[in-house]
């Protein structure tokens, strides 16, 4: 009888190929469940996670700081700052871009690299062979960015979503007041703020979709659609929720 073995650092499988049967012996060390659900952007259902060897999950919070233009003193965080309050916290960088896109791309440093320098999020563009466009394309993926990893705290008791946030809830949300407009997707640039007060509020209730679906007068389900609709979001809440999941398995080892 021919059997054919085949070795996988998480499971071991023998196969019997002239069988239909397949057994099926789990690692020893792997958990028996799974700590976590996650995020899968091919449905709207939960799917179980297991543990790596890199689970740390690193977040900035937004620092109180006045700007020198007309909103001189208020207390703004970063993806509130207009183009050129941002732009006079980054550093820029020039570069002469590779891969396609032909000759007269590489001949200037068209390219451009912004930090910024509060955070040290880096974000750059070199799609382009107009380095006013490439600039511009930085700084909006510099604001998104902004976005994902730079948290506000979040009051739970006094919590009311504010508008930015509204605005990207889907109709179906109870407190969605018809004030707010159509709603804004991804493709809006106004949505990265929008996005920055979801993860905030997602980051205080611990990662629970549920739990945040409540204060949004949502259901589970039409929460999941809004996170699975923007795949930096998506990986956003996924990450966070896979390092709450590991805080919380360390604490019972």
């Amino acid at each position: 009888m021919a059997h054919k073995t085949l070795f996988k650092p998480s499971l071991i499988l023998t196969l019997t190929l002239n069988k239909t049967a397949i057994s099926l012996s789990h690692h020893p060390f792997r958990r028996s469940q799974p700590p976590f659900p996650f995020l899968n952007s091919h449905s709207n259902s939960l799917l179980p996670t297991t543990r790596t060897s890199n689970h740390t999950h690193t977040h900035l919070w937004c620092s109180k700081h006045s700007t020198s233009t007309a909103v001189e003193g208020s207390e703004k965080c970063y993806v509130d700052l207009t183009d050129e309050e941002l732009m006079r916290q980054c550093e820029m960088d020039t570069f002469k871009s590779s891969g396609p896109g032909g000759q007269h791309r590489n001949k200037r440093e068209s390219a451009v690299r912004l930090k910024h320098v509060p955070t040290g999020i880096i974000a750059q563009a070199s799609e382009d062979r107009s380095q006013h466009k490439n600039r511009a394309s930085a700084l909006n993926r510099l604001r998104s960015l902004i976005a994902l990893k730079v948290r506000k705290t979040v009051d739970l008791e006094a919590y009311s979503p504010p508008r930015e946030l509204l605005q990207i809830l889907p109709p179906k949300s109870s407190i969605r007041g018809s004030d707010c407009g159509p709603q804004i997707g991804p493709n809006n640039p106004k949505f990265a703020l929008g996005m920055q007060a979801l993860l905030d509020l997602i980051f205080a209730v611990e990662g629970s979709v549920s739990e945040a679906a409540k204060y949004l007068g949502l259901s589970t389900g039409a929460l999941s659609r809004l996170i699975l609709s923007d795949d930096s979001l998506r990986k956003e809440v996924n990450d966070l929720r896979a390092s709450k999941a590991y805080l919380l398995m360390d604490s019972l080892e």
